[in-house]
């Protein structure tokens, strides 16, 4: 009877759809908060999550509502955290679908939907925001109607903000969303869909049990499937909005367990946990996610490396798609090549880093994975442009393409599609999913998308276009490795593939950007960006002058000659045995540059 009072739920949209705001409505209907100790976000908790106004993290927390356990999942809409709402969706037997009034159906409410009903689960469409006096509710349910199957009836209308309309949709929650059919006599087992890091508790395992129990005992093992670690845990229990301990979770529970294990790598999101001796089978998990984007992390103080690994570690904890490996430069000292779902994730690992961390970083400029085959027909892959073979040796080289679905207001259409041939895009399909919208579906190189196809999606359709995507598969392209020279030197960081035809003009780019930054020398500094042996342009920054006339008041011609002859012979030996000073600082802000 205790498992049919139970409804694990989750709320997927896009982002600025209101998710954050329904929660704290949740959370204070049900009393699970006082509203006088209700902030705007609750469930942020993150300074990050305040400040850029959106969920980065998936939370878990339990409410209790007229005899019935209710487990909340709140996920982030914005693309480049797509996969902790596939995270969510596992621990979940229903989903509320929010559609902002004012802004409609959009890239990721697609792409949300069909990852809900992917994971069987119970769709409760809703509209947000009706408080507002923009948009047009008729409208958008006839939309909702038309775009994803849904019967008028069946959508609701809300205001997150107000409260209006939110306890018929806590009652429709309870009426609809299937409870979990877990068998509570079987061998227990959890899925683990989130974990964390504790100082004293060690690695905190979120779990959604499947099966069975969980009642925590002196000297009784809990075992991972995956990496068959096991551990004697501390402590079991489930969240409301702080930890509340209980040492018992039971079938269809969502919930914690304390490990105590205090090597990160042995609890991995997506495996299954049990008592050891117990053998039970493994959940099907979900798919693991890959990184897309390629960013080298440096700290400035080269003797923090250390510390910028152990953060690394913790954070790739609680963030599944966050790979990381070590990466030596000469002139940025060790650090790390990290791999990112997109940019605005990379720039949140970052700043979480500097932050939460206290280090002080600098990064390289954002690249793809590119799938190399040699003269020799071996196939491997690089992430970083400076690990390109030379042009002898290189048969082909294919980068990645995406998927990518735009959903725009029909006015824009035009600047959209020009926007997507500009980026080499192929459209697949064009699609009029209601009457004011447009819907296209483009096959695009992921390196077009890295380099600020999004800011530019959004200035052409005046911030109305919403965009989503997935990865497709690797193509031939005709690109090449540019390399930087100063005083003939390569620089690493600088490096960049980029498309053949393009090459000359980015390279002038780049070399006007560096001849404003690199600090004067003693001496001439060259500046070229260059394909193989090819120089294809060139910048020079004169040398400091220095008057060694200063201190002759007057004199003979050739005693002035003597002098200047002196110093012309001095400079052309600082040239030849010269090192171009490059401060870290100029590092930054070139590839601060490149990155926007």
């Amino acid at each position: 009877m205790f498992q049919e009072k139970i409804r694990n739920f989750c709320i997927v949209a896009h982002i600025d759809h209101g998710k954050s705001t329904l929660a704290d409505r949740l959370l204070e209907i049900t009393h699970t908060l006082d509203k006088r100790n209700i902030i705007e976000q609750t469930l942020d908790s993150m300074d990050l999550e305040r400040e850029k106004g959106i969920t980065i993290k998936l939370k878990s927390i339990r409410m209790e509502y007229q005899g019935y356990q209710l487990n909340l999942i709140d996920t982030p809409g914005h693309v480049d955290f797509s996969y902790e709402v596939s995270r969510s969706l596992e621990a979940c037997e229903g989903a509320i679908l929010l559609v902002d009034k004012t802004q409609g159906i959009q890239a990721q409410t697609v792409s949300n939907f069909y990852k809900a009903t992917d994971s069987n689960l119970k769709i409760i469409p809703v509209i947000n925001k009706i408080d507002l006096d923009t948009g047009d509710i008729e409208k958008i349910k006839k939309d909702m109607c038309q775009t994803f199957g849904f019967e008028d009836s069946e959508i609701l209308c809300v205001s997150g903000k107000t409260g209006e309309g939110v306890e018929e949709l806590l009652e429709k929650i309870i009426e609809v969303v299937p409870y979990p059919t877990g068998k509570k006599d079987s061998p227990a087992r959890a899925l683990v869909f989130d974990s964390s890091y504790d100082e004293y508790l060690g690695v905190v395992a979120n779990v959604k049990v499947v099966d069975g129990n969980f009642k925590i005992e002196k000297n009784k093992k809990i075992k991972f499937i995956a990496t068959e670690a096991t551990a004697s845990p501390e402590e079991a229990g489930y969240t409301k909005i702080k930890r509340v301990r209980t040492d018992t979770l039971m079938t269809g529970e969502v919930g914690y367990i304390a490990t105590g294990l205090k090597d990160i790598h042995t609890v991995k999101v997506g495996d299954t946990v049990g008592w050891e001796g117990e053998k039970p089978l493994p959940l099907p998990g979900y798919k693991e996610i890959k990184p897309f984007v390629f960013v080298s992390i440096y700290p400035i103080d080269n003797s923090k490396s250390t510390h910028l690994r152990e953060a690394l570690e913790k954070l790739s904890l609680s963030d599944s798609s966050l790979t990381y490996e070590p990466e030596n430069n000469t002139a940025l000292g060790f650090g790390f090549r990290c791999g990112f779902l997109g940019l605005l994730h990379a720039e949140i690992v970052q700043e979480r880093l500097e932050r939460e961390y206290n280090l002080n970083l600098i990064s390289t400029t954002p690249a793809v994975r590119y799938k190399i085959t040699n003269t020799r027909n071996e196939e491997f892959f690089i992430t970083s442009p400076a690990d390109l073979p030379d042009v002898t040796s290189l048969k082909e080289i294919q980068e990645p393409w995406i998927l990518c679905r735009i959903i725009c207001p029909a006015v824009y259409s035009g600047q959209v599609m020009t926007l997507c041939t500009e980026r080499r895009a192929v459209l697949k399909k064009m699609e009029y999913p209601n009457e004011n919208n447009i819907f296209f579906e483009y096959e695009l190189p992921l390196a077009e998308l890295v380099y600020n196809f999004f800011d530019d999606l959004k200035s052409v359709s005046s911030g109305f276009a919403s965009l989503d995507y997935d990865f497709l598969d690797y193509r031939q392209v005709n690109a090449v490795k540019l390399n930087v020279l100063v005083h003939g030197e390569i620089i690493d960081p600088l490096t960049n593939i980029v498309l053949k035809n393009k090459a000359p003009e980015i390279g002038r780019s780049l070399l006007k950007k560096l001849k404003e930054i690199i600090p004067r020398q003693q001496f001439a500094v060259s500046l070229q960006a260059a394909v193989g042996g090819k120089i294809l342009a060139r910048e020079d920054i004169p040398a400091m002058r220095k008057d060694v006339l200063a201190k002759m008041s007057g004199g003979h011609r050739e005693r002035k000659d003597k002098l200047l002859d002196i110093q012309k012979k001095g400079k052309a030996r600082m040239k030849r045995i010269g090192k171009v000073d490059i401060p870290q600082e100029a590092f930054r802000q070139i590839l601060e540059g490149s990155a926007r």
